[in-house]
Formats: C-alpha cells, structure tokens, sequence
C-alpha cells in the first residue's frame, strides 16, 4: 500500500512538472479558435453547432498533444539559454526537475499522439500532421536566425483554426485561413510585447527579436501594426463566412481588448504579464462565445 502511495505521489510531481514546463493552462489561447472554426465550419456542413464527440475528443487531443511538442521542443532547445535568464531559470527544464532525456521522451510521446489523433479524423488531417509538427517546432530554432520568429509563433497557433475546419468539413475553406492569419498576427503582436522583458538577454545570447532588434518604441508600434492587421483579418473572416451581427460585435469586442492591451504595456511594462496572460485568455473565450452565439441565432435557437 505505501508503494502505491509513493508511486502515485512521484506520478502526481511529474504531471505538475511536465504541465508547469508547457505552462498547459495557455491551452486556451489556441483552444478557442479549433472550437470557433469547429462551430462555424459544423454550421456550414451539418446545420447545427455540435460536431460530435468523436470529433471534438480527437480535435481536442491533436490540439493538446500538438501544443506539448510544441513548447516540450522549445523548453528542450532553450534550456542552456534559460539557465541564464533569470526569468526562466526557475522552470522544469532548467532546475534539474526534469532531465533532457525526459522531455525528449515527452515530445516524441506527444508527436506520435497528434499523428495518431490526425489519423482518426480523416486523410487530410493525416498527410498535413507531419508538416504541422515540423512549422510547431520551427519557432525553437527560427529565433536562432531571424526576427519573424515571432510570425512563426504565429503561424503555430494559426494552425488551429484551420485543423478545426478540415476535421469538420476535410478541406480548407478560405474563411479559416483569414481566422487563421488573424490569430497569426495576434499571437505575434502579444509575441513582441511579451519579448519586451528579455529585450536585454536576447541581445546577450544573439538572440532575435524585434525588441532586440528595433528597440522599444518601434517595437510597440510594430506590436500595434500587428494587432491592426489581426482585426482587418477577423473582419474577413466574418464577412467572407457569412456571419452575422453577434460575430461582428464579437470582432469589436476583441478589438477592445486589444486596444486595452496596448495601453496596459505602453503605461508600464510591469504590466506585460497582466496583458500576456489575462487579456489574451479572455479575448479568445469572449470572441468563441459571439461566435457561439452567432450560429445559434443563424440557427433559429436550434442546437
């Protein structure tokens, strides 16, 4: 009995530590756009909201696994560069919580998992999961190299709403792509933002980033220009799947909270975290919900 207690106790320290090195409560910023495309694109094919739970389970898994590849990789890659930033000297991956050997493990684990769960939901989702996993992987090295790493980023969590559409539907409506560039031009904007608190150990590393690169000031601009493009596109997006006026309220909203964002950063970067984690959630569950709520005026009430 007290060697089960022990094994489930060392079981329970694991899971925090692997779920605290994938900060896996973030889920939710790509979460809620697989679930807006899944609702829009099962409006479109099925007339009604729900996609099923077969489809929801494998979409949620591929989402899950895909995401803990993805930051599994990134803390694998990083983990020399980390140890010597004192905001990230703390994590799994730095303080010997876990070995390299295990997060390796991790993220094939969780490779072989989303291919797996693309398998389940059709053919397209299949031959275009090795593809995925390979641009999930790129941020990790592409900030090695150039500054757009922080569109690469972009581009990994674009991919979700797209995945969304193609398990619903099996193709890619051009509605998801402009979510999708959307999401890829948020995600970099809060990106940039984000980088401003390493702005001085990217430059001690050779690291690149805007903020390192361009300095302060263009970079909150750029971070504007880029949360600009993010409303245009989601503009498009409404307009090009037929949305209707809850959806629009739903871009006005997020257009809001963008807005807020900007002025949270711009007034104090002490604020970055309050922007990064707090807003951005609430955005993505705020805009899912108009969404939500969209289809099921367009719907009749009808579930």
């Amino acid at each position: 009995m007290q060697s089960a207690i022990k094994i489930w106790n060392r079981t329970k320290i694991s899971l925090k530590n692997f779920s605290e090195l994938v900060a896996f409560e973030h889920t939710i910023f790509s979460a809620s756009f697989i679930l807006m495309a899944m609702c829009v694109a099962s409006v479109e094919t099925n007339m009604s909201l729900w996609v099923g739970w077969e489809t929801f389970v494998l979409c949620i898994v591929a989402l899950i696994s895909a995401r803990n590849f993805a930051m599994g990789f990134n803390r694998f890659c990083d983990r020399d560069i980390d140890a010597r930033n004192e905001r990230t000297k703390s994590r799994p991956s730095v303080d010997g919580r876990l070995s390299a050997r295990k997060i390796l493990v991790f993220c094939i684990v969780n490779a072989l998992v989303f291919v797996l769960s693309s398998a389940l939901i059709n053919s397209l989702a299949l031959a275009l999961s090795v593809p995925f996993l390979a641009v999930l992987g790129g941020y990790s090295l592409m900030k090695r190299f150039s500054s757009l790493a922080h569109l690469v980023l972009g581009i990994s969590l674009g991919l979700a709403p797209i995945a969304g559409a193609i398990a619903v539907q099996g193709s890619v409506p051009m509605w998801s792509v402009l979510l999708a560039f959307g999401v890829v031009f948020w995600v970099a904007g809060f990106d940039v933002l984000y980088s401003l608190q390493d702005i001085q150990v990217d430059r001690q590393e050779g690291l690149f980033s805007i903020p390192s690169r361009f300095g302060i000031r263009h970079s909150l601009l750029i971070s504007r220009g880029f949360h600009i493009c993010a409303v245009v596109l989601w503009c498009g997006f409404v307009y090009v799947a037929g949305l209707g006026a809850v959806a629009w309220l739903g871009v006005g909203l997020s257009m809001g909270m963008l807005i807020y964002e900007q002025y949270l950063v711009h007034k104090n970067f002490a604020n970055i975290p309050k922007a990064f984690f707090v807003t951005n959630g609430y955005l993505g569950f705020v805009f899912l919900a108009c969404i939500v709520c969209d289809g099921a005026v367009r719907l009749g009430g009808g579930l």
